[in-house]
């Protein structure tokens, strides 16, 4: 099946997470976080998938991703990058650093770790391994571990601009209220594909990102539960895709 080209930030929006719980605040410390990796329980990974028109002949090319978490006095956040532009793989596309494994790598923490330094400058001794999701199955043919880490200041960056664009820190709290979480609909010839998006404000405080976005989803959806397209928000972060769907995944494996 032929990959469609479309651009995600005019698609409608046809849910959101608003009627989700929040995950609690204390799950949202460095100690919440250790206490809740160390424990082992049953819990539901979401169930919307990447595009379904990846060619499943061809074996998934092993990667990993660092889903890094930086300590602030104000509360965690998570470490973004903005892709460069001309890349062959999710140009343009807010990501988390990663990459494919290489041989030498000994697991997936080695290669998210050893992303994380090539394309922002991370230094591996700042970062705090906590554990790892469910592999996730992208439409660009990759299976990624996303690694969780928690990252502690001070750390410098140097950011290597042939992969990377941009850094930005998003909160962790905006990030794992649901009521930020949109399903967008694209409708193609052959189908149908729904996938996350949060929006995040450039910026902005956590405060003035989650009353935009409120007033967003008022304006957004319509009688027929479609979202007019105009809808859509200028000068802000678009995380959408695999990155936004590991995120939801953290979402379900907190709140859980």
């Amino acid at each position: 099946m032929i990959r469609p080209v479309f651009e995600p930030e005019s698609l409608p929006v046809v849910a959101t997470g608003a009627d989700l719980p929040p995950v609690a605040g204390e799950r949202l410390t460095p100690d919440g976080l250790r206490a809740r990796f160390k424990r082992r329980f049953a819990w539901t990974p979401e169930k919307i998938a990447d595009a379904p028109w990846r060619n499943t002949d061809l074996d998934p090319r092993v990667a990993a991703v660092l889903i890094p978490l930086v300590v602030r006095e104000h509360g965690l956040t998570v470490l973004l990058t903005q892709r460069a532009d001309h890349l062959n793989d999710h140009a343009g596309q807010v990501s988390f650093p990663g990459g494919r494994q290489e041989p030498f790598d000994a697991d997936a923490i080695a290669t998210a770790l050893r992303e994380a330094q090539e394309e922002v400058g991370l230094d591996a001794s700042r970062v705090e391994i906590l554990g790892a999701l469910p592999d996730y199955l992208t439409g660009t043919g990759f299976c990624v571990s996303p690694v969780i880490g928690l990252v502690h200041p001070p750390f410098t960056l140097k950011i290597d601009t042939l992969e990377v664009a941009e850094v930005f820190e998003v909160p962790l709290a905006f990030l794992m209220n649901p009521a930020n979480h949109e399903e967008r609909l694209l409708r193609y010839e052959g189908g149908e594909r729904r996938f996350f998006a949060m929006p995040y404000p450039r910026g902005e405080s956590v405060e003035v990102a989650q009353a935009a976005q409120q007033q967003r989803a008022a304006r957004a959806m319509q009688p027929s539960g479609q979202a007019d397209a105009s809808t859509a928000i200028r000068g802000h972060h678009f995380i959408w895709g695999a990155t936004a769907a590991m995120l939801r995944n953290l979402y379900r494996f907190l709140a859980a």
